[in-house]
């Protein structure tokens, strides 16, 4: 069962699918009638400043502590995101407990001690993260709980049980394998827990003790391996097995309070994968929630008893099912506090005080500590309260058909002044950026969107699509994408687009398709082997050559390179390397024709930079006009504010010049701000004071 470490995870590729089988190979000599550049067509002052939707917020990840005495956010500390802590009934007393200087923290949480919080931090986006812990105790002292120069560290266990202990997985031994220690957070001292020879990832107990070991097969299947500690010379045991058909829609999330039966979601047998508690030994299995239409979410489990409460059942919006119906009261009362979608950020140990956290299409995430004895809640915080006073539209869940009878759950956001009933029909027709999410086993969802309110308040139609092989939807939609990078998966984006047409909501011939990593690899098929489709792309770290994507990946992907091949293809046969080369846009990088930005992060462990450096290589050598912006202190997407803000700035201006939208100039002070190298193509970016 696929409890796939972050390690794992690590594989989200952003944005959009495919390309076209019938693609023809680059012409010797493609004539490309090349223009002289445009000004940017609509400059406008009264837009939503770039600040106020890619600069900090003023709180997020709002957390109380274990015992309830505390309460911590991330905030600005001289521009960068840091932790700070309040007492919880004075937040006037809040203060700044860690002091980073360049990345913004982040995967902050609180131990179960209640005097230690925990982070990761990485250098410059190599994803090599480290595990740190603030010590509250000791004057903030911050530690690197294993410090070890080029590894990664991931957090695989914490226990209420073990209030003073985490499990960390370092990957230092091996790069391929994480081993874990157990790391006294008191003391910073570790001690070796479980030796990694050969295993994805580990399932721990509420004890903190190795019940279970993911060993990835050939053929792309999970094998699942019971530990048992008493045989010293074969601690591990044949347990149960997941094929790959099932590996996605399949994992163990959690033991129960006395270690005998865990929680699993599971798909064999079905197709949507449903909740059930299994008992640990004999593998008997106890149907707890299922949904025909979606696989279920990790339930929520209460902190010390580990029983399910409830599961958030997510289709085209997420809706609570309470499964202990004494919750229920808490729930209707928290619904009835403000509109959007809402779910527990942190809560007390003694489950009586929760966070909350608000999630709406049309403002900033808003905060409230509810109290379960009184059924009273109190706001916290806006996570940007100067996106409130914006005007800010609407996202419309839309359900599309595709061509061979999928339902592709995606999500329509309109600029206010083309939908002036906010009903999700546009009054006329405006142009559209087609928005691919990345994974492309991740999926769009519901609530506020940063790039969606940019776009349709810059006057575009945006369009996020969950196409097959999008996770959550059943493994037989997720399954229909096995090998089909390049092909149904870009025909579905097609779709959607001949939707949107049919629809009025965008001319055909007003269409960008933009993405980031898969998304970005989308973005490229979708100028290079659709060229008559889009009028410009915007491609933001995405691969160009399938082939050299998989020969270029972190070592700690060893374990899921199976998957890989049978889900995207074998680089390493000959019909596996063609026709992964068939469905790569390097190679038809000869027939694009339109307009093309590519960003990209200079350390980015997942997408080499070499991706997307040898496009652009390409279409120099056919004389395709392209403009390639570098950020040498990011990765696998931007981190840090003034990044974002200065890609936003030249992503808008070269939208306005190639789909006649709005765009905010862009400043001195934004460029100078931030990292950006304008590798190639500036003068196809008129208009802008970039740096020489």
């Amino acid at each position: 069962m696929k409890l796939v470490t972050s390690a794992l995870l690590v594989i989200s590729l952003s944005a959009c699918g495919g390309g076209n089988k019938t693609a023809k190979p680059p012409a010797d000599d493609l004539d490309v009638e090349v223009e002289p550049p445009k000004p940017p067509g609509n400059p406008r002052n009264d837009l939503i400043p770039r600040s106020v939707l890619y600069g900090n917020p003023e709180r997020a990840n709002v957390q109380i502590s274990p015992d309830g005495k505390w309460l911590s956010w991330v905030a600005d500390l001289d521009g960068v995101m840091n932790v700070y802590v309040a007492p919880a009934d004075d937040l006037t007393k809040a203060a700044p407990v860690t002091a980073e200087k360049v990345r913004p923290v982040r995967g902050v949480f609180w131990a179960f001690d209640g005097t230690h919080i925990l982070y990761q931090q990485d250098e410059a986006g190599d994803e090599n993260f480290h595990v740190m812990s603030v010590d509250l105790a000791n004057g903030n002292a911050v530690t690197d709980l294993i410090p070890s120069a080029g590894a990664r560290v991931e957090v695989m266990g914490v226990s209420h049980k073990k209030p003073s202990t985490v499990v960390l997985g370092v990957n230092d031994r091996d790069p391929q394998f994480f081993d874990l220690y157990a790391v006294d957070l008191a003391t910073g001292t570790k001690k070796l827990l479980q030796q990694n020879d050969g295993h994805a990832s580990f399932v721990l107990d509420e004890d903190l003790a190795v019940r279970f070991g993911v060993k990835p097969a050939d053929d792309g299947s999970d094998v699942i391996e019971r530990r048992d500690p008493k045989d010293k010379k074969k601690p591990w045991k044949p347990f149960d097995k997941v094929g790959i058909e099932d590996g996605f829609t399949t994992a163990i999330v959690g033991f129960d309070k006395k270690g005998t039966s865990y929680y699993a979601i599971d798909s064999r047998g079905r197709d949507t994968g449903a909740l059930y508690k299994v008992d640990a030994k004999t593998k008997k299995k106890t149907l707890i929630a299922e949904d025909e239409r979606v696989d279920m979410s990790p339930p929520l489990l209460h902190p010390t008893e580990a029983t399910p409460q409830a599961v958030l059942i997510d289709y085209d919006k997420p809706v609570w099912r309470v499964l202990d119906k004494k919750l229920q009261p808490d729930f209707d009362a928290i619904s009835a506090i403000q509109d959007g979608v809402w779910g527990i950020a942190s809560r007390t140990l003694d489950d009586q005080v929760w966070i909350i956290g608000f999630d709406s299409d049309h403002q900033s995430p808003h905060y409230y500590r509810y109290d379960r004895a009184t059924k009273a809640s109190k706001f916290l915080f806006a996570v940007q309260p100067a996106l409130d006073e914006q005007p800010l539209a609407r996202m419309h869940p839309q359900v599309i058909p595709t061509r061979d009878g999928y339902e592709l759950v995606s999500y329509l956001t309109l600029p206010n002044a083309a939908d002036k009933d906010a009903d999700g029909k546009a009054d006329a027709p405006v142009p559209m950026v087609l928005m691919v999410h990345g994974g492309p086993w991740g999926r769009d969802v519901w609530g506020y969107d940063t790039v969606h309110q940019t776009l349709a308040n810059r006057g575009y139609a945006v369009l996020s699509v969950n196409f097959r092989g999008s996770t959550g939807f059943g493994k037989q939609f997720l399954n229909a994408a096995d090998l089909q990078w390049g092909k149904a998966m870009h025909d579905d984006l097609l779709d959607a687009v001949t939707w949107a047409v049919e629809q009025r909501v965008t001319p055909k011939d007003q269409i960008c398709i933009m993405g980031g990593s898969y998304g970005g690899y989308a973005t490229l098929v979708g100028v290079a082997m659709t060229p008559d489709v889009f009028a410009c792309g915007v491609d933001i770290v995405g691969p160009s050559d399938l082939v050299t994507f998989q020969e270029t990946i972190p070592a700690y992907w060893g374990p899921f390179i199976p998957v890989l091949k049978k889900r995207v293809g074998d680089p390493t046969t000959e019909e596996g390397r063609a026709m992964l080369k068939e469905a790569s846009p390097l190679t038809h990088a000869g027939n694009i024709k339109v307009p093309l930005l590519i960003a990209q992060g200079q350390n980015d462990p997942r997408v080499n930079e070499a991706e997307s450096r040898q496009i652009v290589e390409a279409m120099k050598a056919k004389k395709i006009p392209v403009s390639y912006v570098l950020f040498p202190d990011e990765g696998h997407g931007f981190a840090r504010p003034e990044n974002n803000i200065a890609f936003f700035a030249v992503a808008e201006a070269f939208l306005s010049v190639h789909l006649g939208g709005y765009y905010q100039p862009i400043t001195q002070a934004e460029v100078e701000a931030s990292s950006m190298q304008v590798v190639e193509g500036k003068e196809w970016l008129p208009g802008l004071p970039l740096r020489d």
